[in-house]
């Protein structure tokens, strides 16, 4: 299952900021920058090797909001590829289309791109969807359905400038668009994620 609690909290317990807006979040973690719970303060002994794989995984599944059974999956594809399987593990999550949505700028997080997907508001090479975890494709077009186009939700959106887009897709935010032009490689995947962590954790 997805985790659905208190932000800020998780983002305390696993020591890495797991939002990506709201100001008063950031504070909140900033302010507080040790792990919840009455001995949060306090110092613990060094983390086994075991205990840092399974933070990084979870840093992995809490950040794209994906689930335990979803992580595995990916893993299994990325295991299959001639690629780095950690690197292709977290390129394979990237191409999420509720990710995309984030990435692309229409949306202002991911949570925020996953219910725009699950809500029909986002068409797939001409197609409206409902399905976060559909991997995109190079070629692939998408676009916030002409309906949706007029709605409040993306009036910021339309004038933004200063969001710039990954390299491996090319984003019309003035037409709400944009295409897949490329898969993403290890340089465009999260760097606060230590890949080779999740591999190990995965592959005993």
């Amino acid at each position: 299952m997805r985790y659905t609690g208190p932000v800020t909290r998780l983002s305390r317990r696993l020591g890495v900021v797991l939002f990506t807006n709201g100001e008063s979040k950031l504070k909140a973690f900033n302010k507080k920058n040790y792990k919840p719970g009455q001995h949060g303060q306090k110092r613990f002994s060094q983390m086994s090797e075991f205990s840092r794989q399974l933070l990084e995984k979870q840093k992995a599944r809490f950040m794209y909001g994906i689930s335990e059974k979803q992580s595995r999956k990916y893993y299994e594809m990325a295991s299959k590829t001639n690629e780095v399987t950690g690197v292709k593990y977290l390129g394979l999550i990237e191409q999420r289309l509720d990710n995309v949505m984030y990435r692309s700028g229409l949306a202002e997080t991911r949570p925020q791109g996953r219910q725009m997907v699950s809500h029909g508001i986002i068409c797939l090479n001409g197609k409206r969807v409902n399905t976060p975890s559909i991997l995109v494709k190079v070629g692939d077009k998408f676009e916030v359905s002409a309906k949706k186009k007029t709605s409040k939700l993306f009036e910021s959106t339309k004038k933004e400038k200063k969001v710039k887009a990954p390299k491996w897709m090319k984003v019309d935010l003035a037409n709400l668009s944009g295409e897949i032009t490329a898969l993403p490689g290890k340089d465009d995947i999260e760097n606060i994620i230590e890949h080779q962590l999740i591999t190990e954790y995965y592959s005993k």
